[in-house]
């Protein structure tokens, strides 16, 4: 039997939540998606850079994640782009969460989205806001390791 190749099973990243927050925990929650939904991320019609989690009578919520509609999205369904989308954990795993919540300073973070045995996933991490020094420290690392690549290239040639 032949395999299928391997795609990527990344969907979308948040890449500023690196930049604005420490990870403490990261955990991973199932996402309840309408069908056009499921449709436009197989053609990565998604924007996860705002995406944050909020819990509400012991459930988990995903905002600011945006999927935008395929333009063949069937006439009978109203889609809504910036729909809040509900994530499914264990419910030991969001009482625990509650708690690390309430603390000061952690807020909950979708991270990503990817797929998972043919079921969309979301990366949630429990994390800490960086003051703006430890930004500037984020910044500064980052331009020290590109010099670093530029000089090794420069070197290899």
């Amino acid at each position: 039997m032949a395999k299928k190749p391997q795609t990527s099973s990344r969907i979308a990243d948040n890449k500023k939540a690196a930049y604005n927050y420490f990870f403490e925990e990261r955990y991973e929650a199932g996402v309840v998606l309408q069908g056009w939904e499921v449709k436009a991320l197989r053609e990565g019609k998604v924007q996860l850079t705002d995406g944050y989690v909020v819990i509400r009578d012991g459930e988990l919520f995903l905002f600011g994640c945006q999927i935008n509609p395929l333009k063949t999205a069937s006439t009978h369904v109203n889609p809504d782009a910036v729909r809040t989308k509900k994530l499914l954990m264990h419910k030991e795993e969001i009482r625990r969460l509650i708690g690390k919540v309430e603390q000061k300073g952690y807020t909950l973070i979708a991270l990503n989205l990817h797929w998972k045995e043919g079921k969309v996933k979301c990366e949630v991490a429990l994390a800490k806001g960086k003051a703006e020094h430890d930004k500037r420290d984020t910044i500064k690392d980052r331009e020290g390791k590109r010099e670093v690549e530029r000089a090794m290239k420069v070197h290899h040639r």
